[in-house]
């Protein structure tokens, strides 16, 4: 068989591959999209499921007094969203929670960053500060908002410091983590060619530490909220955290319920803007190492 033959048979092989994946990702993408709709169908459901049965429950089983009801839950959402609650609007009252987790949030995780990456790469130093941070870390974070109350007032500060220590430890150690887990021949590698310090950091073990930062961040941002509704209930004068510790002290279940349902949703709009900003982030990741159920 002559080579010019073998060329158009190789030709004609490639092209028919290329035609055959061609043809093939459509299916691939309405595949994609019916399992992302059966996936969201099957949460819809559960939701339904579960709030008729709560509602049914608390109309004929339990008392609605401790354990609240659905249709209670919401008339006290559409009376903060339309009338305001005892303490102002409901927009001040997330405004304020929402000003404290974003401040803590920010400078909690560029403190865990910064200190997760330079301990991971100084095995000297992080030695010497294993024991301090773990000691840091035992301690509950309701004592340290108590104390920030008392070194910071009732203002925002104190809200702020809790939401950043709740944070920091969350990302510092994805980001120690990350900063040991690069790979020790890239590394060589570059020092080899000359690479200073400072450059195998930034071209090296910032981007392969990305993805231990951005997976601890998912759920930094709710721990910064968690850390603003502490401090609220411990001393504040507004916050979503003061509604849910008004609620409790009256015994008002739906309020407590409702305050919840806000948190969670800052909570789950965070979490969606995080994710679109590590999807842009990291286009540079195999598709394989970010597969994932999006939704």
């Amino acid at each position: 068989m002559s080579g010019e033959h073998l060329s158009t048979v190789d030709n004609g092989a490639v092209a028919m591959a290329a035609e055959q994946r061609s043809a093939g990702v459509p299916d691939l993408v309405a595949r994609r999209r019916r399992r992302r709709g059966a996936v969201w169908a099957v949460r819809l459901a559960a939701v339904v499921v579960w709030l008729v049965g709560w509602q049914l429950t608390a109309t004929y089983w339990i008392d609605p007094f401790y354990y609240s009801k659905p249709t209670a839950i919401w008339s006290r959402l559409v009376g903060w969203f339309s009338h305001g609650t005892a303490f102002g609007s409901i927009w001040t009252q997330i405004a304020v929670t929402l000003e404290e987790a974003v401040f803590g949030f920010a400078i909690g995780a560029v403190a865990g960053v910064v200190l997760g990456i330079v301990l991971g790469r100084a095995r000297f130093l992080a030695e010497v500060a294993a024991p301090f941070i773990k000691a840091a870390n035992a301690v509950p974070r309701i004592v340290l908002a108590s104390l920030f109350i008392i070194w910071f007032g009732l203002g925002m500060s104190s809200k702020v410091a809790t939401a950043m220590v709740l944070v920091f430890f969350a990302v510092f150690f994805n980001a120690f983590q990350g900063a040991r887990e690069v790979d020790r021949n890239l590394v060589d590698n570059a020092r080899i060619l000359g690479a200073s310090r400072i450059s195998v950091l930034r071209t090296i073990v910032v981007p392969s530490a990305t993805s231990w930062i951005f997976a601890s961040l998912h759920s930094a941002f709710g721990f910064a909220l968690i850390g603003a509704v502490v401090g609220e209930f411990t001393g504040a004068d507004k916050g979503l955290g003061l509604l849910i510790n008004n609620a409790q002290g009256t015994f008002d279940s739906a309020g407590i319920y409702a305050g919840m349902i806000v948190v969670t949703v800052l909570a789950l709009v965070a979490e969606w803007l995080i994710s679109t900003a590590e999807k842009r982030l990291l286009r540079w990741r195999p598709p394989a190492a970010s597969a994932d159920v999006q939704t």
